[in-house]
């Protein structure tokens, strides 16, 4: 298996001309401050955020199952292999309060790990505390010039790509695809590394599409035109509050429903929300839109996946069905909740029944 440090030499200095929307400027900073803010400080809801805490059950055949295990992280699974894209099981990440609910899975709770998709750099998306307990022989891919850490700590299958390029993993179709964002953990480190979405398409021929983190923008339409028939988009819809500093950043319920309509997909998963306190909309609202949104466009209430942490979804060449299993609920070993919210306890919640993109594609040799 090849380590693609080869095309290194031809990425760009910056990414930055990969931009769609300009980052917030001064008046944008000085509207904040006036505000005191762009996080929310009313967390009385916290405890209402529905957690599922169950064993994993084995994926037959043909099927894939994918488990949210919180914000922007999945545990994704098929009969042979278990793909991890943008873990974050830390209690706490830099910068943010301690998460609200507790992850899917704990590390030791993970399967054997084949592949680890990350998205971009920030730091609710790549979580250095969580990548170093995984085992150093899983492969990681990457978009572009991100790999530098990973190798740094030990990794020894590393692939980075860039947009429309796509590798093989023993069956798996990974490809990577743009988003409209940017990357960066500092002010100083900005548009250095890619950033990026991802189609992960089964040997069984199931095509999941995770968006990473992304504000509105013509990538989806030009996404589903080219990779016609997904199967399920995971759509972050929360983080978008106040609009006016988050909307060149985050997707709000809206606009990730319109998205999932432009990328043809016949389902949508909400992500990124309920985990951390990353903007200052109410807590429950982003399900509570999504659902309002997907019924108001007339879609199936079924193909809305409003997830709770920790829960899993199936998909199989016929149809689409809820794990829930009679299974012992595993005791949540509680991480830090922030001061003023409720104590968070574990829920075993039903489903709900309810310009710059046209990059020649690529295959990067496995």
């Amino acid at each position: 298996m090849a380590d693609h440090d080869t095309r290194t030499s031809a990425w760009p200095r910056s990414f930055r001309h990969r931009r769609v929307h300009s980052l917030p400027g001064l008046a944008d900073l000085a509207r904040i401050a006036l505000r005191g803010g762009w996080t929310r400080r009313d967390l009385s809801e916290a405890h209402l955020l529905a957690v599922q805490r169950v064993h994993l059950l084995p994926v037959g055949p043909g099927e894939v199952a994918l488990t949210w295990l919180g914000h922007a992280s999945w545990l994704v699974r098929t009969a042979t292999h278990a793909i991890l894209i943008d873990p974050v099981l830390s209690p706490t990440i830099p910068g943010v309060r301690p998460r609200l609910t507790p992850p899917g899975l704990e590390i030791d709770e993970l399967p054997t790990t084949d592949a680890v998709l990350i998205s971009h750099d920030h730091v609710d998306h790549l979580d250095w505390p969580t990548v170093t307990c995984l085992d150093r022989r899983t492969t990681v891919i990457v978009p572009a010039k991100l790999g530098r850490g990973f190798r740094r700590r030990g990794f020894r299958q590393v692939r980075e790509l860039d947009w429309w390029q796509h590798t093989v993993l023993d069956g798996l179709t990974l490809t990577c695809l743009p988003a409209a964002h940017w990357s960066g953990r500092t002010p100083w480190g900005l548009w250095r590394t890619l950033w990026a979405s991802w189609l992960l398409t089964t040997g069984a021929g199931q095509h999941i599409y995770h968006a990473g983190d992304t504000a509105s923008a013509a990538h989806f339409a030009a996404i589903g035109a080219r990779y016609p028939g997904i199967d399920v988009a995971l759509l972050p819809v929360g983080g978008y509050g106040p609009r006016f500093f988050q909307r060149t950043a985050h997707v709000d319920p809206v606009e990730a429903v319109r998205a999932c309509a432009d990328l043809g997909a016949t389902r949508m998963a909400l992500m990124h929300w309920a985990t951390f306190v990353l903007s200052d909309e109410p807590l429950l609202e982003p399900r509570t839109l999504s659902i309002r949104e997907w019924r108001r466009a007339g879609r199936p209430a079924g193909d809305l996946w409003a997830m709770a942490v920790g829960e899993t979804r199936t998909l199989s060449a016929a149809s689409t069905r809820a794990l829930t299993p009679a299974a012992t609920q595993v005791p949540v070993r509680g991480p830090a909740h922030a001061p003023g919210s409720a104590s968070l306890q574990p829920h075993a919640t039903p489903s709900n029944s309810g310009a710059r993109l046209a990059w020649p594609g690529q295959e990067v040799a496995s």
